[in-house]
């Protein structure tokens, strides 16, 4: 008997953005306040992580509350409705609970409900991750819409006794929603791991987060810029092309270096962590969100994104911007 030939799935040339969103919890904590706890100064803070405040989740503010409504915000902004995404992935390190994942629970509260859902964790690299893994999947025909949400409760994960972590990380979520285009809007992923360092970022059981500053601080310094270089000669862009950088916002003289190393002296370099603090999978679609909200990059401008973190994970990608603007929440 012949063996029939299964049915090849038609995809799209490329995946576009077209909308984002983002949720900033309401409460917000001064560094000054935090640096008080360990006899230092918020000019101290400041000095070495260029964070001067960062925002911290209430009770009813849950990682999933606050993915539902980054989501909702980005697909408002598509001017999609909501019903016709086909796929969520939300990219967290910090879901209230290993089991369910949240992405279902996104799904249907963002008025997806039926669409295929999962959740993502590489960390702080996770939005670039899921965002890559979104635009092939329109590319191969298995979505022509995708909601891509980056999501953590960071403060959650911190002891409060812990210097090194209590003055970075704060709670927040950011989303993007991708559907099929005609063009590349999305570049290729250049993606890795280095899991002989992962006890560098990493959490015990039954314990709070442990975080070797320096060591990590040396890695992102010296290892990423290359993976960035490569995410714009894959996209066939020049550096000097790129409107904006958003490198994920691990803290500020991070972003400064590795922005600094790529010759792209035009380019708008976000900088959400001054006032978000690092919100690991989070942060770069938070700081997409806000560079257009605030009108510091154009729509359809070109911006690097380069997330990088525990795992140790990272990934990049060239991507143009939305073409509408949204409003800052």
């Amino acid at each position: 008997m012949a063996v029939s030939a299964l049915r090849r799935t038609a995809g799209a040339a490329g995946a576009q953005i077209v909308g984002v969103g983002a949720y900033r919890p309401v409460g917000a904590v001064e560094s000054a306040l935090i640096a008080e706890r360990f006899g230092r100064t918020g000019e101290w803070v400041r000095e070495r992580t260029g964070i001067e405040s960062r925002r911290v989740a209430a009770g009813g503010e849950t990682t999933t509350a606050m993915a539902v409504a980054a989501g909702r915000r980005a697909v408002d902004h598509s001017g999609l409705d909501p019903a016709g995404v086909e796929l969520v992935i939300v990219a967290t390190c910090s879901a209230e609970a290993p089991l369910p994942g949240l992405a279902a629970a996104v799904a249907c509260q963002v008025g997806a409900g039926g669409a295929a859902a999962y959740d993502l964790n590489a960390a702080c690299a996770g939005f670039c991750y899921a965002l890559g893994v979104a635009a092939d999947a329109i590319r191969a025909g298995s979505a022509r819409v995708v909601l891509v949400v980056g999501t953590e409760r960071m403060t959650s994960l911190v002891d409060p006794a812990d210097l090194g972590t209590s003055i970075i990380f704060g709670d927040g979520a950011g989303a993007a929603v991708l559907t099929a285009a005609d063009e590349p809007g999305v570049g290729p992923v250049v993606w890795g791991s280095d899991g002989s360092a992962a006890d560098l970022i990493h959490i015990p059981d039954g314990g709070l987060m442990h975080m070797a500053g320096q060591a990590v601080f040396r890695w992102a310094t010296t290892e990423i810029h290359p993976i960035a270089v490569q995410a714009c000669e894959r996209a066939g862009v020049r550096p000097a092309d790129l409107a904006a950088i958003i490198p994920h916002q691990a803290n500020l003289r991070i972003v400064k270096a590795i922005a600094a190393k790529l010759g792209a002296p035009d380019a708008v370099v976000a900088a959400d962590v001054v006032e978000a603090g690092n919100t690991s999978a989070a942060s770069i679609p938070m700081a997409m969100d806000r560079l257009l909200a605030e009108g510091a990059v154009a729509p359809g401008g070109l911006a690097l994104l380069i997330g990088f973190g525990a795992g140790l994970t990272y990934a990049a990608q060239v991507v143009r911007m939305p073409a509408r603007v949204p409003v800052l929440a």
